[in-house]
């Protein structure tokens, strides 16, 4: 549940709980469903929510102990890969909780990934855990899964609402063209709230539907002309990656007086 994981774009990976439900076409081959189902558990992908050990749950402060003295970068931690952080079906306390470790290991970046961004502003942690939301905290990215336009222009708006050290998505799986050129940054306003970072990819396993390399090459194109790292982490079925799209950019921050400054490694 909490581990060194094998996603290219995390460092570990740390589920607060386990089980979710379908929301969008990206649902329709859940990894997360079929590794429920391997572990003899269907019941998490049918309604029920578990929480996960003491033990997991401890994890996170030995991965920020591990980062003292060691300075940036930081650990980044991909939270809930197998359930959703703003799942509105989760006990208040579960996530009360979680906040609290998120905000006791500052050495650690949460990059917390949801398919329900118009739960973010209602969830946010409450005054007492952590210091005040305000522009967000700067160890919490926070980013929502766009697998086709339709969702893009749904999730993304709600995401933008919600103040944050990174904004970025997942097209993952990618589904069909996306335009994105709204929600990336303006060169004329760099400062503005924007999407920063973009992961994309292509579906794995024996049902995965095809992703056409172009989509992701337009994909890779609008972020290139906005200054946006892109993160390119599979093709279909994982076959071999176009040597022109072989691209795995991160976004580092750093706070201004007033201003969230972005740049690209």
């Amino acid at each position: 549940m909490a581990e060194n994981s094998k996603i290219e774009w995390t460092d570990h990976t740390m589920n607060f709980w386990v089980g979710c439900t379908k929301v969008s076409a990206a649902c329709d081959h859940c990894y997360a469903e079929s590794w429920a189902k391997r572990s003899g558990h269907p019941e998490l992908w049918q309604g029920e929510r578990r929480r996960t050990t003491p033990a997991n749950w401890r994890q996170p402060h030995k991965w920020n102990l591990d980062r003292l003295g060691i300075g940036n970068p930081r650990a980044r931690v991909f939270t809930n890969s197998l359930a959703d952080f703003f799942d509105n079906q989760i006990p208040y306390e579960w996530r009360r909780d979680a906040w609290q470790v998120i905000a006791r290991t500052p050495n650690l970046d949460w990059l917390i990934l949801t398919k329900r961004p118009q739960n973010i502003s209602k969830m946010l942690p409450e005054d007492g855990i952590g210091e005040p939301w305000g522009d967000g905290w700067s160890n919490v990215w926070l980013g929502t899964t766009v697998e086709n336009q339709e969702e893009a222009d749904r999730r993304i708006p709600h995401l933008l609402a919600v103040p944050a050290r990174v904004h970025f998505i997942s097209a993952e799986p990618l589904l069909g063209h996306l335009d994105l050129r709204s929600y990336l940054p303006m060169t004329s306003a760099p400062n503005e709230r924007a999407i920063r970072w973009v992961i994309a990819g292509g579906e794995s396993g024996g049902h995965a539907r095809p992703m056409h390399p172009d989509w992701a090459r337009s994909v890779r194109n609008q972020c290139a002309a906005a200054d946006v790292a892109f993160f390119m982490k599979q093709m279909t079925k994982k076959a071999l990656i176009p040597s022109d799209l072989l691209i795995r950019e991160f976004p580092s921050c750093q706070r201004g007086n007033t201003n969230l400054i972005c740049w690209y490694a």
